[in-house]
């Protein structure tokens, strides 16, 4: 049967703010159903949008948030747990940068942000389901980006006994997501310790094939990693159930590449631009993505070094909307298809 994509979605994260119409749920669902967006992927953490641990006790909070999506015409795509995912695996070296995210209580308490953020994916799979999700989507959190360079030589063993403490704390919560029937996306961005196939294929071990360990697609990562992103969609398809659309663009020069110098964004080498304005082949990602039968929610995540987000989110409705392939149900010639038994394929053979 053919399948065909859904959307245009938007991530909400980006676009949230203090002020109207960006600083509550009913009034941001009704801007993106304005835009023409069908979907929004809510971030689990803001307050100002969603309540995780009320959606994960209460199925009438999860009714009355569905009902405040529906009112326009929204549904709910996924949530995201990116914040979360990030703090239950935090390097020391980041450790002051990631205090950021947590809750205010638990500043400079490792551990306790930890033990947080893993009640919290637990809290997801449980919202998740009760909002009749099939996915949600996430980091993976970093223990080993910094020796990501192999100089000094890393030691033996030292990246296996990451994956393998990542696994130990994915392991329970990818569990009840698979009792709640939902999927983990993991967004494979650099800074996680899953940030591109190889590293992925690694986790994926660790967690022993988990069939709730899948990939939120995003090329833009790809683009500045200057991995095959087509290539990838190729290998991976089976374990996509998430798909950002979002652009970017890699511009090498004599005096910066890949690693781009410690510049700023607008100045790097490898940048984020809005739909359409990058380098991204999204003709070809989403013929891919169509041709593996990907059904779910093509979802746009701004972050242009260049272009406001309003603007931004204009121009995407529309991008992806013009993007998505209505998947054929029938081939072209059909029409001149005709019924033979094995007898006649012997003689169309000259086979005695």
């Amino acid at each position: 049967m053919a399948k065909t994509m859904k959307g245009p979605g938007l991530f909400l994260a980006q676009f949230l703010g203090d002020v109207a119409p960006f600083d509550s749920l009913p009034s941001i669902v009704k801007w993106a159903a304005d835009l023409g967006y069908k979907a929004v992927q809510i971030p689990s953490g803001d307050a100002r949008v969603f309540d995780l641990e009320r959606a994960a006790s209460s199925q009438t909070y999860c009714d009355e948030v569905k009902g405040i999506c529906a009112v326009h015409g929204v549904e709910i795509s996924e949530l995201s747990s990116h914040i979360q995912g990030q703090l239950l695996a935090v390097h020391p070296a980041y450790a002051q940068q990631m205090d950021a995210f947590a809750p205010v209580a638990l500043r400079g308490k490792p551990k306790a942000q930890q033990e947080w953020a893993a009640e919290q994916l637990m809290l997801v799979a449980k919202a998740s389901a009760n909002l009749g999700l099939s996915g949600s989507v996430s980091f993976t959190g970093s223990l080993a980006f910094p020796y990501l360079y192999p100089w000094p030589q890393r030691p033996a063993g030292l990246i296996d006994e990451a994956f393998a403490e990542l696994a130990r704390r994915w392991t329970p919560i990818l569990e009840a997501h698979d009792a709640a029937g939902v999927d983990v996306g993991f967004e494979l961005h650099p800074g996680e310790d899953v940030f591109d196939g190889a590293t992925f294929e690694r986790f994926l071990a660790a967690v022993g094939d988990h069939p709730r360990c899948m990939i939120n697609y995003d090329p833009s990562h790809f683009v500045l990693q200057q991995l095959d992103y087509l290539e990838f969609i190729d290998i991976y398809h089976s374990r996509i159930s998430a798909f950002h659309v979002k652009d970017a663009e890699f511009n090498p020069t004599g005096r910066q590449g890949v690693y781009s110098g410690y510049e700023t964004w607008t100045n790097r080498a490898g940048r984020f631009r809005s739909l359409g304005d990058g380098q991204v082949d999204f003709k070809g990602v989403f013929s891919r993505l169509a041709a593996h039968g990907y059904d779910r929610w093509a979802v746009l995540e701004w972050e242009c070094c260049l272009k406001h987000p309003e603007d931004g989110a204009v121009e995407g409705a529309q991008f992806i909307k013009d993007h998505i392939i209505r998947v054929t149900p029938t081939a072209f010639d059909d029409f001149a298809a005709t019924d033979m038994d094995a007898a006649t394929f012997h003689q169309m053979m000259g086979i005695s």
